[in-house]
């Protein structure tokens, strides 16, 4: 008879432990990453859709300052449009709309005539309007594939 014990291995029981963690660890990763590079990619929509946003305001305001400069340049709708394109000019589909009207310092309204504001002086403004498009960069389930994002900037009119 063969009296020859073969020796037994005895493992570590945290060996044991390290290599169902692991199989645990990719299994988590898994998992989390696609949810991790979702959020990811939202924060990034997000991200765009506020720089357009203040891209949008910001050339509203350039029209809005050029229009200010004094009452020649109040009446000037082209300039201001200019100036809010000419800001604008890396947003796509960028529109502008401006405008110039009038109030009576006592809070009365006028329609721009020098004699309209009989006891008080006349206060003229210029106001800009904007809209530019936002192009998501993916086609999302259940929301549209663009937005319009639009700014506005009233200034009183130096005198």
């Amino acid at each position: 008879m063969n009296t020859r014990r073969t020796p037994r291995v005895k493992t570590h029981p945290a060996r044991k432990i390290l290599c169902s963690e692991a199989g645990q660890s990719i299994l988590e990763f898994a998992i989390l990453t696609p949810v991790v590079l979702l959020l990811l990619v939202g924060a990034i929509e997000i991200g765009r859709l506020a720089y357009l946003s203040i891209l949008v305001n910001n050339a509203a305001h350039a029209g809005v300052q050029y229009g200010a400069q004094s009452l020649a340049t109040a009446s000037d709708n082209t300039g201001m449009q200019n100036a809010a394109l000419n800001d604008g000019q890396n947003i796509a589909g960028l529109t502008t709309t401006a405008s110039h009207y009038c109030t009576c310092a006592d809070g009365s309204s006028s329609s721009c005539q020098a004699a309209d504001c009989s006891g008080s002086h006349r206060l003229v403004y210029v106001q800009v309007n904007t809209t530019g498009q936002f192009q998501s960069l993916f086609a999302y389930p259940g929301l549209p594939a663009s937005y319009t994002v639009s700014g506005q900037a009233v200034m009183r009119v130096a005198q």
